[in-house]
């Protein structure tokens, strides 16, 4: 017989509701009333809270839908900053001239301060960062490679709608595309993705792809702007191949020929300046250690290790110094043609979305002790390869990592690229070009909550009075919280009731249109 948890649980997912709610407890500072609200914990992977993430999901969607096929530009137009935005401003340039005129413990102090108050700033609603630390940049050349093809570079135009088509019976259409790019091959492989021979297959290089893949993604984007000659503008997402290597999936607005796209993604490369990590100077037995004297690790002599900014000079020094890894895309390159509103376009950002709520290692679960393997393989290449400056595992390599502190250990780095759940691809799984409808996920959340509060007829509680209420975070454990059972049976039946009351009012909103139109049709 099923357990009683997992009937109430299997409800919830029914309904939609989020599994995992997080309690919090409203005080009305007007009547001294106090209530436990649930908040949907808005997970994005399936494993955690199947109905999050498929809300998550759906948004996605939704963004992608909106900005795909646009024909007139977005409007960027930033809001005028409003009066508790100035008045936090200045504050802010009180704080910041004190800061720069304390020292010691006081200016640590008020450090502290200016980080809360940042974060004041950003929670109105603020795009950015008020007083940014901008790092100094190396410049390498940026002459291309020997082995490259060359790009002709065109000025890029300012627009972002793609060209519009007319054809002899004077119909006018805007498609757009749909384009897939790959990696490279490292090996033969079976139809199940593991390699035929895998003491021939590389390892190393598809481990190191999978690490800069996404760097390689902007420099594609980057290139095939200044080629097409207009702002380019893209949804993307990344998820692995069976073979485990990751490959993107671009919906582009407008269109490009696929002769252009092959030429673009055959001319785009990334090349790694690192400090050479091709051979270990440490194992895990001698590896160095923290010394809280020199702030900094040491090896069995005492001796520092060299700074990431120095053995960045060494290798800016070399003047036969090569890079440590030249990324770039296969010969592979898939496009097609999409219009507005067809079964093609549908099934293209359903094709986009199929895996977003899923972690990489999802997305092809191995089936066979082969598969298991290969995954293995894999992440032992990935156990000790270094995924960024602040990598732990350049301690291996005789390099004291960017802002190195105590309790790094080569092997053990706690980057997400490192994790079996992620393959090797550190990146965000989304990409979406800042131009690409002209609001954020937050707007489209926002929109499409009006759109049911105005199908209802209903307004957002609290709205005339947002200070009315001081919410805090209630533990599971506290004796007003109840159990989490008795929590999702009552979010059940809200959300029955919920969608009850909004398919009604979508059937009435039909229901009048179609009766507008019958009597248009009758006069």
């Amino acid at each position: 017989m099923p357990l009683a948890k997992e009937v109430v649980r299997a409800a919830a997912l029914e309904h939609g509701v989020c599994i995992r709610p997080v309690a919090l407890r409203r005080t009305d500072i007007t009547t001294g009333a106090v209530e436990i609200i649930d908040v949907p914990c808005g997970a994005t992977l399936a494993s955690v809270c199947p109905s999050c993430a498929e809300r998550k999901r759906q948004l996605r969607m939704a963004q992608c839908r909106e900005g795909w096929h646009l024909t007139e530009e977005p409007d960027l137009t930033a809001d005028e900053p409003t009066p508790y935005q100035r008045w936090l401003a200045e504050i802010r340039a009180d704080l910041t001239a004190a800061h720069d005129a304390a020292g010691g413990t006081e200016r640590e102090s008020l450090a502290e301060d200016l980080a809360a108050l940042d974060e004041e700033i950003t929670s109105t609603g603020v795009r950015g960062n008020i007083d940014p630390d901008e790092p100094s940049r190396r410049v390498r050349s940026t002459r291309r490679r020997q082995d490259a093809v060359d790009l002709p570079r065109r000025p890029v135009d300012a627009r972002t709608v793609g060209k519009a088509f007319t054809t002899p019976d004077g119909k006018t259409f805007r498609p757009s595309l749909f384009v897939t790019l790959t990696l490279p091959s490292y090996g033969r492989v079976r139809s199940d993705g593991t390699p035929v021979d895998p003491s021939t297959y590389d390892y190393r290089r598809a481990a190191r792809d999978a690490l800069h893949f996404s760097k390689l993604v902007d420099r594609f984007i980057q290139n095939l702007r200044r080629f097409v000659g207009f702002d380019v503008q893209y949804f993307a997402a990344v998820e692995p191949q069976r073979r485990l290597a990751p490959h993107v999936h671009l919906a582009i607005r407008g269109t490009v020929s696929r002769a252009e796209l092959r030429q673009v993604a055959a001319a785009t490369y990334h090349q790694v300046w690192w400090p050479s990590c091709d051979e270990p100077v440490y194992d895990d037995d001698t590896a160095p250690a923290w010394n809280d004297e020199q702030r900094a690790y040491v090896d069995a002599d005492g001796i520092p290790l060299p700074t990431w900014d120095d053995a960045l000079d060494v290798v800016d020094a070399d003047d036969e110094a090569e890079p440590v890894h030249v990324a770039r895309f296969g010969v592979q390159v898939d496009a097609k043609g999409v219009l507005v509103g067809s079964a093609d376009a549908r099934r293209c950002i359903g094709y986009l979305a199929k895996y977003l709520n899923k972690s990489a290692h999802e997305c092809h679960e191995p089936a066979s002790d082969a598969e298991r393997a290969h995954v293995d393989r894999l992440m032992d290449e990935l156990r000790y390869e270094p995924c960024s400056p602040a990598c732990a595992n350049w301690l291996r390599y005789g390099v004291q990592p960017k802002n190195a502190r105590d309790g790094m250990r080569p092997g053990l780095c706690k980057a997400k690229a490192h994790r079996r759940t992620h393959l090797g691809y550190g990146g965000r799984r989304v990409l979406v070009s800042r131009k690409w409808s002209g609001k954020s996920l937050a707007d489209h959340k926002h929109e499409r909550r009006a759109w049911v509060l105005e199908l209802l007829g209903e307004m957002a509680d609290n709205g005339d009075a947002p200070n009315r209420y001081v919410w805090e975070h209630a533990a599971p454990s506290d004796p007003d919280v109840p159990s989490i059972s008795h929590r999702l049976l009552r979010a059940v039946s809200e959300r029955v009731r919920w969608r009850a009351a909004l398919d009604a009012a979508k059937a009435a909103a039909d229901g009048q249109l179609s009766d507008s139109a019958t009597r248009g049709r009758a006069a």
